[in-house]
């Protein structure tokens, strides 16, 4: 289900011995406070990712206990906090039982809340450590970790751009040894700069300009970004919430910790992009020597066609790529083509739900790889509801057809999705047909169809459950390299590259830092 890109579609990766592995290392369910049992978060987690560490609330130094406005914040704070503290050492077992090296990482992880110095994600390396060590300050958790598990431990900040003070970022405390990384994008929404299309909605409140990667760039600060859902009703990964791709030799602890480490880390919002970047033979994440004559070298994979890749360099864009206007494909299109399927399922009336069952079938074509794209309830606090979650979905098949069976939420509102989607990399040539059987619905959709645009349906009349088959992109829409002269760059300078997918969702590569030889 999880094979990923082959070394034809990322050469310059794969020249360094690395791929991609994707993962949510920051997400809860009922081991403290949140819904969903650890089981289905694992069982989920290992439907859609490489890697996971699910997430204990574990402290409060700074609580705001003598505030009688947030008791009701502050209870179920507490209560959480003593779940977790019995939890702790049994939910080891279900941890081992999941690890499966090679296949699928389990770390061991919790975190630390601070309205001072912003909120901590911990993790630890591997799974004989199980010491839940707390800590008032980023500076105080280093020096506790490095002595009680040195090298074998890291914290990240989370959901950054809160404002300092209210469990947002304090970039005085921050420190690059303790957090090689820190989390730029999750469902609290996105902290890249004071402006973007995934602003913080929480109860918590808005972002700040000061509390942004731009800012904290701008002020020499040096770490990788990550993506993570935050997600808490037992669904790591949940689709659209946040995700990483962490470049490695191969997916083991150790591999994937040393990614972290050398912050080869990409933040994604959903689909399973492949994003890299190397300048003087070096990726992206990497310290290289000022010098002039500098070149970028981008290879880009998405998951549906690319809108445009950036080029960052000192907190402004200074090089917008767009395939449509210079297409440069990986590997072009020949008389058969490789493409992205994507069948998206759901819609119908509010409050409703809808259990499908199908299958997929392509004749004249084959199945590469599968990605499902799948979500889980929209609950950050246990105040706003119980976030039950659907059952675990089903998706088999062979090279050429897809069995599904799954269960799609109706949008609660017109700006919410609650879809359900499962993606597929397949090889088609414009007269395969997709044959489509799902509840009693027949459907034989030639490619050239979805060439030619997305087509949508409904089970019924107006308000019943709906599909989308989404349009196929060509090699050149969806795949891009090439290389971005940047001259002269000195000591102190950044650049980064991002990439926007047409369907909205995103990709950010960790930046390179540039310094004295």
């Amino acid at each position: 289900m999880k094979q990923r890109l082959p070394a034809r579609l990322m050469p310059l990766a794969t020249a360094m011995g690395l791929r991609p592995f994707y993962g949510d290392i920051h997400n809860h369910c009922a081991i403290s406070y949140g819904h969903g049992s650890l089981d289905s978060a694992l069982a989920r987690a290992r439907q859609q990712l490489d890697f996971v560490s699910v997430t204990g609330h574990a402290y409060w130094p700074d609580m705001p206990v003598n505030e009688p406005s947030v008791a009701h914040i502050v209870a179920f704070h507490v209560e959480g906090f003593a779940r977790l503290q019995q939890n702790w050492r049994p939910h080891y077992a279900k941890l081992a039982e999941a690890h499966e090296p090679g296949r699928f990482t389990v770390f061991p992880g919790y975190e630390i809340h601070s309205s001072q110095h912003g909120d901590y994600t911990i993790v630890y390396r591997d799974l004989d450590q199980d010491e839940l060590i707390e800590a008032e300050s980023p500076a105080e958790l280093h020096r506790r970790l490095e002595a009680r598990y040195p090298g074998r431990a890291f914290a990240f900040p989370h959901h950054i751009g809160y404002r300092e003070g209210a469990r947002g970022i304090n970039w005085r405390s921050f420190d690059e040894n303790l957090s090689p990384v820190l989390e730029i994008v999750s469902m609290h929404g996105l902290s890249e700069t004071s402006l973007g299309d995934r602003p913080f909605l929480h109860s918590m409140g808005p972002a700040d300009g000061h509390s942004t990667v731009e800012h904290g760039l701008a002020h020499g600060n040096v770490f990788g970004f990550l993506g993570n859902t935050d997600h808490h009703s037992a669904y790591p990964g949940s689709y659209g919430h946040g995700r990483s791709a962490v470049y490695a030799a191969e997916n083991a602890s150790t591999a994937i910790w040393d990614a972290l480490h050398a912050r080869r880390t990409v933040a994604l919002t959903g689909d399973c992009a492949h994003l890299f970047a190397s300048i003087d033979g070096l990726p992206f994440g990497s310290r290289v020597a000022e010098g002039p004559d500098k070149v970028l070298c981008i290879e880009a994979v998405a998951g549906s066609f690319i809108d445009h890749i950036d080029i960052i360099r000192n907190g402004r864009l200074v090089e917008r790529i767009s395939p449509e206007i210079t297409p440069h494909a990986i590997d072009p299109d020949g008389d058969r083509f490789e493409t992205i399927f994507n069948l998206e399922l759901g819609w119908g009336a509010r409050g409703s739900s809808h259990d499908w069952t199908g299958s997929v079938r392509f004749d004249g074509g084959e199945i590469l790889a599968v990605e499902p794209r799948l979500r889980g309830p929209e609950i950050v606090s246990p105040l706003e509801g119980e976030g039950t979650a659907p059952p675990l979905p089903r998706i088999g098949g062979d090279v050429q057809r897809l069995d599904f069976a799954l269960r799609a939420e109706a949008n609660p509102n017109n700006s919410t999705a609650a879809t359900q989607a499962i993606a597929a990399r397949v090889r088609l040539s414009p007269d395969s047909i997709i044959h489509a059987d799902f509840d009693g619905h027949r459907l034989d959709i030639p490619a050239a169809r979805l060439l030619d645009g997305a087509l949508s349906g409904n089970l019924g009349p107006i308000d019943s459950p709906a599909y989308r088959f989404h349009p196929l992109p060509r090699a050149a829409d969806w795949q891009w390299t090439g290389e971005v002269t940047l001259g002269a760059v000195a000591a102190g300078e950044t650049v980064y590259v991002r990439l926007r997918q047409k369907n909205g969702q995103w990709a950010w590569a960790s930046p390179f830092f540039f310094t004295s030889p």
